[in-house]
């Protein structure tokens, strides 16, 4: 199981780092360190909270590192000056914090991030190539794991995808789509941001206006994973081959990516490409081989081939596709090899977050 997310503090400065360190032990935490922005790059989008030393405000915001949510900026007060609050900004620091004043709400800030998200799960899926049916597996994942009574939200990152509401038949559904988003910084209510999304009973959406097919802003991507972590069980993220922002912040949440191929020789060496990308930024990386196999390679050889372990296979589905294009979600009735796959990948991501090879 993934280790919890824990809060990140940058700074070099020791003896601040020595008071943060006290504090966040006042508050139950335990934390990563980084002394500068390029050692806290990797670990900073996925950390739960983000406390930027005053000593590398400047840093961290030349560093161009990302906007997110949950980054506040601390100093002594012998320290801090006007340049402070300049580079906090460009952080989306939602608070600037003086010490010692502002100790004991420094260790409010830890406690409440000292408990490990309650089970919520995330899993990205991806396609070795285009039209590989990974759209398919995502929307089929979703709806299984709300059958399965969990909290869902789906998250349509793949602008060139097709768009999800539509493979769920939730085109007319009325909510809030990513151009709506667009100018989200972080600074959002939770609750209030799942509320305002598409949903029918357990199932929330993220998707795409057709009208507008803009990247995901990668603050809105983080600010929308944020607070699907407070309030979904399972949270699925249909992602593009092409790594933006956006996708990488959410490989980087997962507790687990599905790589989907085809079982062909050229889509298997295309998906070796996609596969070196993915690695780089989510550990538990598998693949899903999906049927026929025109050349009679099998699915282990694939799997081999791209030095994954394998997490199932898609058989074709004909009565699958009939039923989609009536309107009627993928796995809607629990019935079929893509659910009965689903099932036993949404079970085994609840039960132990790791993929069986």
């Amino acid at each position: 199981m993934p280790a919890p997310r824990r809060p990140l503090v940058v700074t070099a400065d020791r003896d601040l780092l020595d008071d943060l360190l006290r504090l966040a032990a006042a508050g139950g935490a335990e934390v990563d360190v980084a002394p500068d922005p390029a050692a806290a790059r990797a670990r900073y989008p996925g950390a739960c909270l983000v406390v930027v030393g005053a000593d590398q405000a400047e840093a961290c915001a030349r560093a161009r590192l990302p906007r997110r949510p949950r980054v506040i900026v601390v100093g002594r007060h012998s320290a801090m000056d006007a340049t402070t609050w300049e580079f906090a900004e460009p952080l989306g620091a939602e608070h600037v914090a003086v010490l010692p004043a502002a100790e004991t709400w420094v260790v409010e800030q830890f406690a409440a991030r000292a408990e490990p998200d309650a089970g919520s799960r995330t899993i990205a899926v991806i396609g070795g190539r285009g039209g590989a049916g990974a759209s398919m597996l995502a929307a089929g994942l979703a709806t299984t794991a709300v059958r399965c009574g969990h909290r869902t939200l789906l998250v349509d990152a793949d602008p060139l995808g097709g768009g999800l509401d539509l493979l769920l038949g939730w085109e007319d559904v009325t909510g809030l789509r990513w151009p709506g988003l667009s100018a989200a910084d972080g600074r959002v209510d939770p609750p209030a941001l799942l509320a305002a999304l598409p949903q029918r009973g357990d199932l929330v959406l993220l998707s795409f206006d057709r009208d507008q097919l803009p990247g995901v802003p990668a603050e809105a991507m983080a600010a929308t994973l944020d607070a699907a972590r407070r309030g979904r069980d399972v949270i699925v993220a249909d992602l593009p081959r092409q790594l933006d922002d956006a996708a990488v912040l959410a490989l980087q949440a997962a507790d687990r990516t599905l790589l989907v191929v085809p079982a062909e020789l050229r889509a298997a060496a295309s998906a070796a490409r996609t596969a070196a990308s993915i690695r780089v930024h989510c550990e538990d990386v598998a693949v899903v081989v999906r049927g026929p196999a025109p050349g009679k390679l099998r699915a282990r050889e694939v799997a081999g081939a791209l030095g994954l372990p394998l997490a199932g296979t898609l058989r074709p589905e004909p009565s699958l596709c009939e039923k989609v294009e009536n309107g009627a979600a993928p796995c809607a009735d629990g019935k079929g090899p893509l659910a009965d796959l689903c099932r036993r990948l949404v079970d085994d991501l609840m039960r132990t977050g790791t993929v069986p090879a």
